[in-house]
């Protein structure tokens, strides 16, 4: 049975473009959106059908780009937990916190959501060869889903990224190229790639179905809290994908009819050392300007500019939410209290956004009595140089 898409479009300009052609971005610098007939989604399945299938994000399939399902390409990623932290919670003051744990992903982390999309849509379509620039943990993703599918992936990381991040790619098969400089250097290698040898470019946002492996966060958090939303969900942003995919399923749930009520108010959380989306919310700018050297210990925020970052500042607008950024010490504290607290070992992306709840309390922005996820985005067992700098160790 095809796919419920329609179409993508260009969320800048509104041109639409097949979706069953290899497509990276709009002709005016955009990235492509994939959009559905929602009419038709809803007419053929329900939340209670919806309910009885695999616990994987693919249990959401109507909303996801496949055209044929016998072609997907799967190592089980998603329907992660959604746990409870109220000890946790209490400690900051909001009670009702919780946090979906995303380390428990094939690879580690939410990226694999993403690679899981990109690759199955990649390989309906014909594509052989990919390449993206990644800061370690993306990387690792599409080069395990590449290994399942047969797909050959060039990985080109900065010399810098995390040893354990690097061999990961490496032992599935892929292609690894270091640079020096940030991701935005890798990110200009493999553009060249990209011309010299015809590969299909899936760095962020470059193709259009990344961000519906994403989107199954939002599905999730909506549908494990009993078809209802969160007052407010606070995600680590780098590139923005996974926000801006929880906006677009949240907004097609209540389309669909599935969940009522206004959509949560969306969070973007960033280091210090590299907060372009931050200040451009503070600035009421529409686009972010290029950070000059970002550097913190939380490498997949370390992202001086991002492709979608007026999709992210939109989002987070037309939902009431906010930008935050937090210090890299706030982070290392953040890491130990989720484990001692919660039980559960972030990555350093993922607890940033804990000591972001701690500085929205403090100036108001939370007032305590909102239910409040937190989007852990990978185990904090890939960072093992972090773990021993963490507070109290």
């Amino acid at each position: 049975m095809p796919s419920f898409v329609s179409h993508l479009e260009c969320p800048r300009c509104g041109s639409r473009f097949d979706h069953r052609e290899v497509v990276n971005v709009c002709a005016c610098g955009s990235p492509l959106l994939v959009e559905y007939d929602l009419e038709r989604v809803a007419a053929a399945t329900s939340k209670d059908e919806v309910a009885g299938r695999e616990a994987t994000m693919w249990r959401y399939r109507e909303f996801l780009p496949v055209e044929d399902r016998r072609r997907i390409v799967t190592l089980g990623e998603g329907f992660t937990p959604l746990m409870p932290a109220s000890r946790l919670g209490e400690g900051v003051g909001l009670p009702d916190l919780w946090v979906k744990d995303e380390g428990l992903n094939p690879t580690g982390t939410f990226k694999a959501r993403g690679a899981a999309c990109g690759v199955t849509a990649a390989g309906e379509r014909g594509v052989k060869e990919v390449a993206l620039p990644s800061a370690g943990n993306a990387g690792g993703a599409w080069a395990a889903y590449g290994a399942a599918a047969g797909m050959a992936v060039h990985v080109t990381v900065p010399a810098d990224t995390p040893e354990l991040m690097r061999l990961e790619c490496e032992a599935f098969g892929a292609e690894v190229t270091l640079v020096d400089g940030f991701i935005s250097d890798a990110g200009s290698l493999v553009a060249e790639g990209v011309r010299e040898h015809g590969w299909f470019d899936v760095a962020t946002l470059r193709e259009p179905y990344r961000i519906e492996g994403k989107k199954t966060l939002g599905l999730e958090i909506a549908e494990q809290l009993g078809w209802r939303f969160p007052d407010a969900i606070v995600y680590p942003a780098g590139g923005g994908v996974g926000i801006i995919g929880i906006w677009r399923a949240l907004a097609q749930l209540r389309r669909v009819g599935w969940v009522e009520g206004e959509l949560p108010r969306l969070v973007v959380v960033q280091a210090d050392g590299c907060a372009p989306l931050v200040n451009a919310f503070a600035q009421g700018a529409n686009e972010a300007e290029p950070w000059p050297d970002p550097d913190t210990i939380a490498v997949g925020l370390r992202v001086p500019r991002a492709l979608g970052d007026f999709l992210v500042l939109r989002a987070v607008r037309e939902t009431g939410g906010t930008a935050v950024s937090v210090s890299d010490r706030a982070i290392l504290s953040a890491m130990s209290r989720m484990a001692r607290e919660a039980a559960i070992l972030p990555c350093p992306e993922g607890a940033a956004t804990l000591a972001a709840v701690e500085v929205l309390r403090s100036s108001g922005d939370l007032d305590g009595s909102e239910r409040v996820v937190l989007i852990n985005t990978g185990t904090g067992l890939k960072y093992p140089d972090l773990l021993q700098q963490r507070e109290g160790a």
